[in-house]
């Protein structure tokens, strides 16, 4: 053991996803990632004081990594609705790669999102959030009608869920995905339109 190791969260953070990843939820321990990192289980702990919390750590870590590029385009400029249209798709890709690129941690990570539930709230509420900011930026701008930023926030996160919602991570495979949220986007930035002036 190397106790002269510098540890930090995000290096404890880093080993602890790879010993997920080799190991599996169920199997993993706070003793494999200090073998990970050459330290005593001691050096983890004094950063993380139980496996619960090393656990919630990484599932918190896991959404702030999702959240990153869509609050970039929820604070960006330019259209509301060309911005609605991009942060819906955007959320729908990292979802859907998650799945595809390592569907074995996607299992881990959505196990440890539902341990940490109010985490997973704030995090939908956040991204609610978000939607909500793009919808009051098309009132202000004139092309969205949208009496309640937030219940129509509310509404739109709910209608997509089937393209976001890890419980429906089977249907993404489907051949007709990619056209059928071409028609619901469609449809939704419609509904969402703010009646021309004459």
């Amino acid at each position: 053991m190397n106790e002269n190791v510098v540890l930090t969260p995000e290096r404890i953070l880093e080993a602890t996803e790879d010993v997920l990843r080799r190991f599996g939820l169920a199997k993993a321990t706070v003793v494999d990632v200090a073998r990970a990192l050459d330290v005593s289980h001691g050096s983890v702990y004094r950063h993380f004081p139980s496996k619960a919390s090393l656990r919630e750590a990484v599932a918190k870590r896991w959404l702030e990594r999702l959240n990153a590029p869509l609050a970039k385009i929820a604070e960006a400029s330019g259209p509301a609705p060309a911005r609605l249209e991009r942060w819906l798709r955007t959320m729908f890709a990292i979802k859907h790669k998650k799945v595809s690129d390592d569907p074995e941690m996607f299992t881990t990570y959505l196990t440890l999102a539902r341990e940490a539930c109010k985490m997973v709230k704030a995090h939908k509420d956040g991204l609610v959030d978000q939607i909500a900011h793009i919808l009051s930026d098309g009132v202000k701008q004139g092309t969205f009608q949208v009496t309640d930023a937030k219940t129509s926030a509310r509404a739109i996160f709910d209608a997509t869920s089937r393209f976001h919602h890890p419980a429906h991570a089977e249907e993404w495979r489907d051949p007709q995905l990619a056209a059928r949220i071409d028609v619901l986007l469609a449809l939704l930035l419609k509904g969402l339109e703010a009646p021309r002036k004459r």
